[in-house]
């Protein structure tokens, strides 16, 4: 689409070496350092060290600054609940709160270079004990609060890690989860925890291990209300963030402290435009990449008020997040395409009755947005008037690396596409042999230069890091993802290259397949899965979630067909449709394949403690059960079983 008015592109190409640090440089100098770094990049493949020798604590950077300037009565965070519980946090209060977490946790032990666990729900509290962890120049490791004691142990053990923060409960769908018994659960094996910091938000009794357990409630009023940040050196390890591996063992991405910081602070700027009188709302969980960069660090540094909320997006009613933006006259709105299509299937009733006016931009975030769903978000979210600032990035990246630049200046665009790299940013697209691949070519997305907010390492792992990510295409970082650059430059995102099928010798992306099928105007959202064929190789099932006020039927499984063969090619021939009221997700809002690939396999789903409703399994299981018998009736030659 063409968005007139803000259509004029700026790019930032500078092929010197010098001149590029020299561009970095200038954006680390935006940050308060407390010592100047000697050497911009110390580059050697793959490791980059930023801003060599420079001296700098997260935690000043996002609160001391801001409390120096005044900024005291500015509110940090609007925290609301599901039920309907709120308050306001200022930046003072936050200040406060981070010093005497940073007192209590400092008392018990804590010191530079140890790593603590970060177990909490989607609270203010949580912000501060990130914070707090880093002012004492420990290196963070936040584990998502919907993780099994299992999950929570494997990262314990991997990160080797001393202190654990965490509070008793998380609420989730109107129930609570005892998060303290996990981490019980989780302590049950022998491992290198000496102290657990238990935050209290219920009255009722904890039970506490003596010796172990603090419970943080009870220190608070005697700790000190300043701690002298811990000055540390660019790359000292600010966090580590554990992601899936492809051998089943988490991968502890780790983050230096100032190039990170130094990306994230100039990312934010140059997507959404931050200002002063921002009202911003990052729906990421703080256990997720998006909500290191997006929720804490990027928001907080540039001294914005953001929502924060605790809850389910759905609970109780589908219009629970267009009330807090209407409540809280959010200006920027950034979340999943996954959350977007789950609310593209309820009634338009429920967004319509809520005063969006005060949306200036629309972000998105996780995976690929099809075009659909990026053209309902423009017009009924955005009312036509609100720029979608689509971004690809991962966990491994820091920060946006392919986005529109709201804060710069903004290309037309085109939905379904990300755009062009963020400045600096040497994206391409190649083949097999790394060769760039000619415009309207699919091929592996790679970037060809090093940038502050890349990942300085995997924890402890060096070799597994050159493994994974540098040794397929010399010279390039491979993220893993295929993609499209157009004869205008832009990028596609296709999904996964592990996520690919091979049908009749054509390789297509689940993720392309699920937008031919959401193309649909009836259907919500799909999901689908590769399966054996005896003719085509691979074949292809999709489970697909109905829109309210339409039925499932064998017309409408037709349709989907058509819109298949339609986008993709005459070769794609579903094995079968199955139409589902939800689909098995973790509570990031990935959906989880191989649960889906195990109820057609008829082997155990495995672990599903990640999942936002572990119901949809069942529910699964039982739409495939009831069409078994009609799909063995299906001619042989488009019969197909679990890959």
């Amino acid at each position: 689409m063409n968005n007139s008015s803000l259509s004029t592109s700026t790019s930032i190409s500078l092929k010197n070496q010098a001149d590029r640090e020299m561009f970095w440089e200038q954006q680390a100098e935006k940050l308060p350092w407390f010592k100047r770094w000697t050497k911009a990049l110390n580059w050697t493949e793959p490791f980059a060290h930023w801003f060599v020798d420079g001296q700098i604590n997260a935690s000043y950077a996002c609160l001391d600054v801001h409390i120096k300037n005044g900024l005291q009565e500015k509110i940090a965070f609007y925290w609301e609940d599901e039920c309907g519980n709120n308050r306001t946090v200022t930046y003072g209060q936050l200040f406060l709160m981070t010093n005497k977490y940073a007192s209590i946790m400092r008392d018990a032990g804590v010191k530079k270079g140890d790593v603590v666990i970060v177990y909490l729900p989607m609270t203010p509290e949580a912000a501060a004990a990130m914070l707090a962890i880093t002012r004492l120049g420990a290196t963070l490791s936040v584990v998502f609060s919907g993780f099994s004691a299992a999950a929570l142990q494997d990262r314990i053990g991997d990160a080797q890690a001393k202190f654990i923060f965490t509070a008793d409960v998380v609420y989730r769908k109107g129930r609570s989860i005892n998060l303290k018994q996990i981490v019980d659960q989780a302590l049950e094996v022998p491992c290198t925890i000496e102290k657990v910091f238990v935050l209290k938000r219920l009255e009722q009794e904890l039970a506490l291990t003596q010796g172990r357990d603090l419970v943080v409630n009870d220190l608070y009023e005697q700790a000190a209300d300043f701690v002298e940040p811990v000055s540390v050196e660019s790359n000292h390890p600010l966090f580590i963030l554990y992601t899936s591996g492809t051998t089943g063992k988490p991968k502890g991405i780790t983050h230096s402290t100032g190039g990170y910081l130094t990306y994230v602070y100039a990312t934010i700027k140059w997507a959404f435009n931050v200002q002063e009188d921002s009202i911003y709302w990052c729906t990421a969980d703080i256990g997720w990449i998006t909500g290191h960069s997006y929720v804490i660090y990027g928001p907080l540094m540039h001294g914005i008020s953001s929502v924060m909320y605790e809850g389910a997006p759905d609970f109780p009613a589908p219009d629970q997040w267009w009330k807090l933006i209407a409540n809280y006259k959010i200006t920027i709105f950034y979340t999943s395409p996954t959350a977007l299509r789950m609310f593209k299937r309820y009634d338009v009733e429920y967004i319509t009755k809520h005063d969006l006016s005060s949306l200036k931009i629309l972000g998105s975030v996780g995976e690929p947005i099809n075009p659909e769903v990026w053209q309902w978000y423009y017009d009924v979210i955005g009312g036509k008037r609100c720029p979608v600032i689509d971004t690809w990035w991962q966990t491994e990246t820091g920060g946006f690396m392919i986005a529109p630049t709201a804060g710069l200046d903004l290309v037309d665009l085109k939905p379904g596409s990300a755009t062009k790299p963020m400045p600096l940013i040497d994206a391409d697209v190649i083949d097999e042999f790394g060769n760039s691949v000619p415009a309207g070519t699919k091929g592996f997305l790679v970037v060809k230069n090093p940038w502050p907010g890349m990942a300085i390492g995997l924890y402890k792992a060096p070799e597994r890091f050159k493994a994974v990510y540098w040794e397929r295409f010399k010279g390039m970082y491979y993220s893993g993802d295929y993609a499209i650059k157009d004869k205008n430059g832009y990028f596609w995102l296709l999904g996964r290259a592990d996520e690919v099928l091979n049908i009749a010798g054509h390789r297509i992306g689940t993720a392309e397949i699920e937008s031919a099928t959401v193309a649909v105007p009836a259907i919500a959202e799909a999901a689908a899965i590769g399966v054996s064929h005896p003719i085509t190789g691979e074949g292809v099932v999709i489970f697909a979630i109905v829109r309210q006020g339409f039925t499932s039927s064998v017309d409408l499984e037709r349709e989907i067909i058509q819109s298949t063969r339609a986008h993709i090619g005459s070769f794609i021939m579903p094995c079968g449709i199955y139409f589902v009221d939800s689909l098995p997700k973790t509570r990031s809002g990935k959906i989880m394949r191989r649960v889906l690939r195990a109820v057609l396999e008829g082997l155990p789903v495995g672990d599903v403690t990640t999942l936002e409703n572990e119901a949809s399994v069942d529910e699964v299981k039982r739409v495939y059960q009831q069409l078994q018998l009609l799909l063995s009736k299906k001619n042989n030659s488009n019969s197909c079983s679990a890959a």
